[in-house]
């Protein structure tokens, strides 16, 4: 799938309603399955290439919505996550060069825990409903 593609698919799914953490949590959990996949059975190097290119794109599409004018999230928020990218970059180039199921851990766990962040529901602000009937001690007066 080429990356304008997989972009298009990226944008169309928001379109269809699913929302654009959940979008991003699941796919983030799909690479991790895929990587967790070929740590176990490691015996075809083309799977285990596939895998971290697959996270690899995966890592490269955030790091274009970071770094796009659009994006809305908070600056430091944006570093964050920008120097992560670049962290699973580099060892994701390393993982390529010299091959080894161990070093696939790190990024199962990274994309598992930001999914599992994305998952989560915001807290939203806690309204106070003023209490009418209410005596100074704050007790509510029938």
């Amino acid at each position: 799938m080429s990356q304008t593609h997989s972009n298009q698919a990226y944008q169309s799914s928001q379109k269809l309603g699913a929302g654009a953490r959940q979008t991003e949590a699941r796919a983030l959990l799909e690479a991790a399955r895929r990587l967790s996949e070929v740590s176990i059975e490691n015996d075809d190097q083309t799977d285990y290439r596939a895998a971290l290119r697959l996270n690899w794109r995966l890592w490269t599409i955030i790091q274009a919505d970071i770094a796009s004018g659009e994006n809305a999230l908070p600056s430091e928020i944006k570093a964050n996550v920008m120097s992560l990218s670049i962290f699973i970059d580099k060892h994701t180039v390393g993982a390529l060069a010299e091959p080894d199921s161990g070093k696939l851990g790190v990024l199962i766990e990274i994309n598992r825990n930001i999914a599992s962040g994305l998952m989560e529901t915001p807290d939203q602000e806690i309204v106070q409903i003023p209490q009418q009937n209410a005596t100074p001690s704050g007790d509510i007066v029938a």
